[in-house]
């Protein structure tokens, strides 16, 4: 398969459009593969028969308690979430947790290994692959990139183990723009972070040139793999965007350059692992409802009315 290209699609507003226009909405704009934050049926329902590929997330970290400690649990919800709807709807991956907090990743492995126990049981283990989607902070010394190191290998080298042996993907959360803004300009310039010509940096470690932020934090990741002994485990980018409004460097100019910048780079790999990247774009609508910093309510390449907040391109 070609470049993957997905939008994610929050829900944490009070005055989006239905699922099915949101489907629509996808389909119309030659964007392929989505990505929900819990197994919620209407859009579930919606997704049957559209074609599109879709990371399904299994919900918060009470879901991913109750499904570490739950084995039938896990079955019940491999039954109701996704022997219902597939293969009318393509799940591709689902996520066991998203961004779980460093002193809960413990029950990641336990869940992923009941779910994963229960797709085998519906022989759809081979089909739908398991995976569970960090923060970057997951790695540290992550410049250069080839210092890469998990965090917390106790922790995610056995989960890096778990997805090496079953053929599942690492999903990471990459976000330049938080790199950026926390940096506030001072070493990090604006059109390396934004995907745009003029910055080279090299990596002495490896003898690689990096272009872009993005690349150097992806390849930070696969150092990490490697470490932990892991290195065919490939990497899924599975939220990437910058805000165009609500914070230091947010504004449609960036918003535009970054994203339209990364849909078309992604083709291309990173200096260090050729190929395209599966990467997934935060998010499709600006979110009303969602907590925090101004800027996490400025994510969307549309606005609710489902009006572009700027244009992008996404090829067939």
């Amino acid at each position: 398969m070609g470049a993957v290209h997905g939008v994610c699609y929050g829900m944490v507003g009070d005055n989006l459009p239905s699922r099915g226009d949101v489907v629509q909405l996808y389909m119309s704009r030659n964007i392929h593969a989505m990505r929900i934050y819990n197994p919620d049926q209407e859009a579930l329902a919606a997704l049957r028969g559209s074609g599109i590929f879709l990371i399904l997330d299994v919900g918060g970290l009470d879901e991913v308690q109750r499904l570490a400690r739950d084995p039938s649990y896990a079955a019940g919800w491999v039954r109701s979430n996704v022997q219902a709807y597939y293969p009318d709807v393509l799940i591709r991956y689902i996520a066991v947790g998203n961004e779980v907090p460093a002193g809960d990743t413990g029950v990641i492995l336990p869940a992923m290994q009941n779910v994963h126990n229960a797709l085998a049981s519906a022989n759809l283990s081979s089909s739908i692959k398991l995976s569970t989607a960090v923060r970057f902070d997951v790695i540290t010394n992550s410049f250069p990139p080839s210092s890469g190191v998990f965090r917390d290998p106790s922790g995610f080298v056995p989960i890096a183990r778990f997805l090496d042996r079953t053929g599942a993907p690492f999903l990471a959360n990459v976000y330049p723009y938080f790199a950026y803004k926390d940096d506030r300009g001072q070493n990090i310039r604006l059109n390396y972070a934004t995907l745009q010509p003029g910055t080279t940096v090299r990596d002495n470690g490896n003898g690689l040139n990096y272009t872009s932020l993005f690349d150097a934090m992806v390849d930070s990741i696969y150092a990490a793999l490697e470490k932990a002994g892991t290195p065919n485990v490939r990497v899924v980018v599975s939220e990437s965007g910058w805000p165009s409004a609500g914070g230091f460097g947010a504004s449609v100019d960036n918003a535009r350059n970054y994203n339209q910048g990364l849909i078309d780079h992604i083709r291309n790999g990173t200096p260090k692992r050729s190929g395209a990247i599966e990467t997934y774009i935060f998010a499709m609508f600006n979110e009303n409802k969602k907590p925090g910093d101004e800027v996490e309510r400025n994510f969307g390449l549309f606005f609710p009315n489902k009006q572009p907040v700027y244009p992008t391109i996404f090829p067939n």
